[in-house]
C-alpha cells in the first residue's frame, strides 16, 4: 500500500480528539440561537431568557452516515454591546453558526453587517459559516432566496464555505441537516489545510 503514512490516517481521525469541534453560535439577540443550542442537546423545547453572557455546552450528535461526533458549543448573546465580544470567542474556532430569524425583516440589514463583520476577521478567513434561517415555520417568514440576497451571501469571502438551512428550532426541523453540512465543510477545510502543510 506505498507509504506508510496513508495507513495511519484512518487511525488519525477515528481517534476522538479529533472529532471534536469546537463551534460558536452567534446572530441578533432574539434570533433563537439558545433555543438551538437546548433542542439540539435535550430534543425538546426550552423557554429560554435573553443570554447575558455565554452558554456553553458539549453534545453529542449522530450524523447521517451513523457516526457520532461531539460538537462543543458556545452561544454567545446577541445583544448590541456583547457583539464586540464576539471575535475573542471566534478565536481558533471550527465552525460559526450564525442564526437569523427569517421573520425579523427590520433587523435583516443588522444581521447582514454583524454576519459580514464577523467572517472577514483575518482569523476567521475560511472558517465554515451555517447561517440557521429559523422560525421557517411561521407564515410571514421570509424564503431563503430572500434571505440570502438580504444577507449578501454572494458577498462573503470566496474562501469563507457557507450553507443556508432553513429551521423551525421549537421542533428541531432542519437542525441535523445543518449541523451535517457544517461538519462536512469543517472535514473539508481541515483535509485542504493539512495538504498545505504538507506542500509546505
Amino acid at each position: 500500500m506505498g507509504n506508510g503514512l496513508s495507513d495511519q490516517t484512518p487511525i488519525l481521525s477515528s481517534l476522538p480528539s479529533f472529532q471534536s469541534f469546537h463551534i460558536v453560535i452567534l446572530g441578533l439577540d432574539s434570533a433563537g440561537k439558545t433555543t438551538v443550542l437546548y433542542r439540539l442537546q435535550f430534543n425538546e423545547f426550552v423557554n429560554t431568557v435573553p443570554t447575558k453572557g455565554f452558554n456553553t455546552e458539549k453534545i453529542k450528535v449522530t450524523l447521517g452516515n451513523s457516526k457520532t461526533v461531539t460538537f462543543h458549543f458556545w452561544d454567545v448573546g446577541g445583544q448590541e454591546k456583547l457583539r464586540p465580544l464576539w471575535k475573542s470567542y471566534t478565536r481558533c474556532t471550527d465552525g460559526i453558526v450564525f442564526v437569523v430569524d427569517s421573520v425579523d425583516v427590520e433587523r435583516m440589514e443588522e444581521a447582514k453587517t454583524e454576519l459580514h463583520k464577523i467572517t472577514r476577521i483575518s482569523e476567521n478567513q475560511g472558517v465554515p459559516v451555517l447561517i440557521i434561517a429559523n422560525k421557517q415555520d411561521l407564515r410571514n417568514s421570509l424564503s431563503l432566496s430572500e434571505i440570502e440576497k438580504m444577507l449578501a451571501m454572494g458577498e462573503l469571502s470566496s474562501s469563507t464555505p457557507w450553507h443556508l438551512q432553513p429551521t423551525c428550532a421549537i421542533i428541531g426541523d432542519g437542525l441535523k441537516e445543518g449541523l451535517e453540512k457544517l461538519h462536512d465543510m469543517i472535514i473539508k477545510r481541515r483535509k485542504m489545510l493539512r495538504q498545505q502543510k504538507k506542500k509546505r
